[in-house]
């Protein structure tokens, strides 16, 4: 995955690429790979799960910087909001969208969320170009105020590392491009551009159809702030598996395709699931907790469109 991503943008680099078809190839190429990294090196090193050795687990989970984004604010998104609050509407960063979006039944209803399961796509494919941006700053601000960053400078400290990380990024993937291709610099940002749409859209429908899904619950807390269920049962409840047949998804979305697996044992590297998998759902079924899966990738994003038509409707106060 590494070699998917750099191999492409040191083509890019080197100024050879004369066809415009080639420089948009080599930019989605990259962007297959980009996506490969965030899914299947960074997700599970972030976690500590790549190896039993902490310092490599570091170092690997650096490779979401390398991609443009931040491993520090996503450890606090992905690894604390989103797996303890999984489906919590304003707790899990994950199901928290801009206005124009409604992930949750709980969340304030907008006449525009009708239509979002046609314009969604868009704002999927523009997520990792949001990452590289602005959201990564916004989001360090907005854990630094609820008291994520506690440690004296610790905010200022991850501000600068932050903006140099990015700085590193745009030097390679767009600016060595940029000077040396031949093409005009708008089509060498709109093939950079097509890059992140790829990345977008894989990531996001990978991680979105694992919870935006009309048999999944999305609990609140009681009048003292306490959840119903137990954390077990509250992943079981909130995850869905898809596709558990194919190898070689398995093998190119990082075994995310095994939600639920992960979701129970975050800290078991994905290359385990499979292997887990029949011990999960016995388990879930022992203890008469959901043990949600769809047969195909296909089949996951087509009830994810259902959910998202049924939360762009009027809002109706259920028990989800």
């Amino acid at each position: 995955m590494m070699t998917l991503f750099f191999a492409p943008l040191m083509i890019l680099s080197s100024g050879i690429v004369t066809s415009t078809f080639l420089l948009f190839s080599l930019y989605i190429t990259s962007g297959l790979g980009m996506a490969g990294i965030g899914m299947g090196v960074m997700h599970d090193a972030i976690h500590g799960s790549y190896s039993k050795n902490k310092k490599t687990n570091k170092l690997l989970g650096y490779t979401l910087n390398l991609i443009g984004a931040n491993a520090d604010v996503w450890k606090i998104q992905h690894n604390v909001l989103h797996h303890t609050y999984t489906n919590i509407d304003k707790a899990d960063d994950d199901i928290s969208p801009p206005l124009v979006l409604r992930f949750s039944p709980h969340a304030k209803h907008y006449w525009m969320h009708r239509f979002q399961h046609i314009y969604i796509w868009f704002f999927y494919g523009m997520s990792t170009v949001s990452w590289i941006t602005s959201k990564d700053f916004v989001r360090l601000k907005r854990y630094k105020d609820m008291g994520f960053l506690s440690e004296k400078h610790a905010y200022q400290k991850a501000l600068v590392k932050m903006t140099a990380w990015k700085m590193f990024y745009y030097s390679y993937a767009l600016v060595l491009p940029l000077v040396m291709l031949p093409q005009k610099w708008s089509l060498i940002v709109l093939a950079f551009l097509s890059m992140h749409v790829v990345t977008g859209l894989l990531i996001s429908v990978v991680f979105q159809i694992a919870h935006i899904m009309p048999a999944n619950k999305f609990p609140m807390p009681d009048e003292k702030g306490m959840m119903n269920e137990n954390w077990y049962g509250h992943q079981f409840a909130t995850t869905t598996n898809f596709s558990p047949k194919s190898k070689l998804l398995f093998w190119l979305i990082g075994g995310l395709n095994y939600q639920v697996e992960h979701h129970v044992l975050p800290d078991v590297c994905h290359v385990h699931y499979k292997s887990l998998t029949n011990i999960v759902a016995d388990t879930a079924r022992e203890f008469g907790m959901p043990y949600h899966v769809k047969k195909s990738m296909a089949h996951a994003i087509i009830d994810h469109i259902k959910m998202l038509r049924v939360l762009g409707k009027k809002p109706i106060i259920s028990n989800l």
